[in-house]
């Protein structure tokens, strides 16, 4: 390996390691910026933030349905937000289990006071489920939806009383579709508003409806509204737990950007803002809960932060039911893992929150190789291994004259050295004599930092996917490696690695510079040390790839040596 190449090596690596530094300094020790101004006390947030809705209303308001007005409520002496935890017990709830979903639902509003996801297990093989929205009042997390206006009149919003048939509804077997039902009336002036939520199998896209019924003597208006209340406190920093680099909090698509929120360094001015196509996403690794509002409807989304709080909002335009009529309001919410495929379907780039940072125009076609090689081998490990070998071929000429190259010179090793020898006083005509060797023999000495520089992008684009798609979340390669998202328990590949760079470290030209060859003998072990609390399937991937170079390089020595051979006997 040349100087030039050794070099390009050392700083890539280099870089490497102090990306990853950065981005965990970046999420836990970044100096924080003060918190919008529309947060000011220490209390919980109030329940809705928008300025087309009423922002105080006493505790007791939220106890009766009938004179209900208010959509928003002040914090409760418990410290618990009014009307979201302590109300909802009080009032009832009603559970709706899917073969994907087990809900719990508040008549306190209809809200989603709970969300247990029947698929995905906390800890492989454990019996408790991943748990989104809960009512803990230390880290409590739901998604509140109403109908409101700023007239005064009741209106049926998170913190009014619903009725329901039944309080428990469970998806039939052999059914696709479960509606769960709530109403409201208001006898003062005749309108029913009927609150419905619709699920389907295996989906985690949960359809709300309201069928207002005006059968009064005035036009009754109404504005609906979907809202994200979590008090989400920080990822416990940890360098090697992969939960530490993804984002966590709110998010919004404006139809154009997908935005995610860093709430202490939020410009004022970015929200509120009128959004006709998009949505608000509450996020974290692996799962989230999105509101996607009713498709060409004018939304205003609005957030309130405070310390470790958010409330997201999403605000529809008013509508007017005229007497003895009636309207439907609709919008869509997602509640569960990033699944990519569901989530196109349910928004415009809902897939977005499968977050990938800079390098999505990368990542996404690189996942959808991946998924298209594992829908033919059933295995996420065998699609890693499949889709590095194809890279690998597209890479193969690129790869060829590079190896031609690196072969060239290590056939070269002795006249080098030779050379070495003669100049070793004389830096300069010893890099002279270098040069006129390398031009006489057509040798690139800078080819071997082509292939590194074309790969890096794909390594960290890789390394995005394994950490951000759900879909590789506890997915078993063979044998001990059960969790390609997780690091090896045994650290069983890093050792493989660590032996595969060795290997490769022989087959290339020994640098010139013994302290460098020093450095690159040791490289290998540096190496599997730091990929060694990386997720398996990136440390997969990266001992794939050695391999095949690994087999391509041995090649290419052979038939360089041969031809070198030739040419001397001829």
């Amino acid at each position: 390996m040349t100087s030039t190449n050794a070099r390009m090596f050392l700083w890539l690596g280099l870089a490497l390691a102090l990306w990853i530094n950065y981005e965990t300094w970046q999420r836990d020790y970044a100096v924080p910026v003060p918190v919008l101004p529309t947060a000011t006390s220490s209390a919980p947030l109030a329940s809705v933030p928008s300025a087309s809705i009423p922002q105080a209303a006493a505790p007791a308001a939220a106890t009766d349905a009938a004179t209900t007005t208010s959509a928003a409520a002040a914090p409760a002496a418990d410290g618990t937000p009014t009307g979201i935890a302590s109300p909802a017990a009080a009032a009832g709830t009603v559970r709706v289990t899917t073969d994907v979903l087990e809900l719990e639902l508040s008549l306190r509003g209809g809200d989603l006071i709970r969300a247990d996801l029947l698929k995905y297990p906390r800890v492989k093989g454990g019996e408790e489920r991943v748990r989104l929205f809960n009512a803990d009042a230390d880290n409590f997390y739901f998604l509140q939806t109403g109908l409101t206006d700023t007239n005064g009149a009741a209106h049926p919003t998170h913190l009014t009383l619903f009725e329901a048939a039944q309080s428990r509804h469970v998806l039939a077997e052999g059914a696709n579709e479960l509606r769960v039902p709530l109403t409201w009336v208001n006898g003062a002036t005749g309108v029913m508003v009927t609150k419905t939520y619709i699920l389907r199998r295996g989906s985690y896209r949960i359809d709300l409806e309201y069928a207002i019924e005006n059968g009064g003597t005035a036009p009754w208006r109404a504005a609906s509204y979907a809202q994200i209340l979590r008090n989400d406190k920080p990822v416990e920093p940890s360098m090697f737990s992969v939960e530490s680099y993804a984002f966590q909090g709110p998010a919004y698509f404006n139809g154009t950007k997908y935005f995610k929120i860093n709430r202490e360094k939020i410009a004022a001015s970015e929200l509120p803002r009128s959004v006709t196509t998009g949505w608000i996403a509450g996020m974290q690794h692996h799962f989230v809960s999105a509101v996607v509002p009713a498709e060409g409807q004018n939304y205003t989304y609005s957030l309130q932060t405070q310390g470790n709080q958010y409330l997201l909002s999403a605000t529809g335009p008013m509508v007017i039911v005229g007497p003895q009529s009636g309207a439907t309001l609709r919008e869509t919410l997602f509640i569960g893992p990033k699944l990519q495929a569901q989530l196109k379907t349910t928004g415009p780039r809902l897939d977005l929150v499968a977050d990938y940072g800079i390098l999505t125009l990368l990542a996404e076609p690189l996942f959808w190789l991946l998924e298209q090689a594992h829908n033919v081998v059933g295995n996420w490990g065998g699609a890693i291994v499949i889709i590095t070998f194809l890279l690998k071929l597209l890479f193969y000429p690129l790869s060829e004259s590079s190896g031609r190259s690196m072969a060239k010179m290590k056939v070269l090793a002795p006249r080098m050295k030779n050379l070495q020898e003669t100049y070793k006083d004389d830096r300069e005509k010893l890099g002279r004599a270098m040069m006129d060797l390398y031009k006489r023999e057509k040798i690139n000495p800078a080819a071997g930092c082509l292939p590194i520089l074309i790969q890096m992008p794909v390594f960290f684009a890789f390394y995005w996917v394994l950490l951000e798609s759900v879909e590789m979340r506890q997915a078993p390669f063979m044998l001990w490696i059960q969790d390609l998202s997780s690091r090896d328990p045994f650290f069983v590949l890093p050792m493989i690695m660590a032996g595969a760079m060795f290997v490769q470290y022989k087959l290339n030209p020994t640098p010139p510079d013994p302290i460098q060859a020093k450095v690159f003998m040791i490289l290998p072990f540096v190496m599997s040390l730091t990929f060694a609390f990386f997720p398996a399937g990136l440390v997969l991937y990266w001992v794939t790839n050695t391999l095949l170079t690994i087999l391509q390089q041995w090649n290419i020595n052979r038939r360089i040596e041969t031809e070198e051979k030739k040419a001397r006997t001829g």
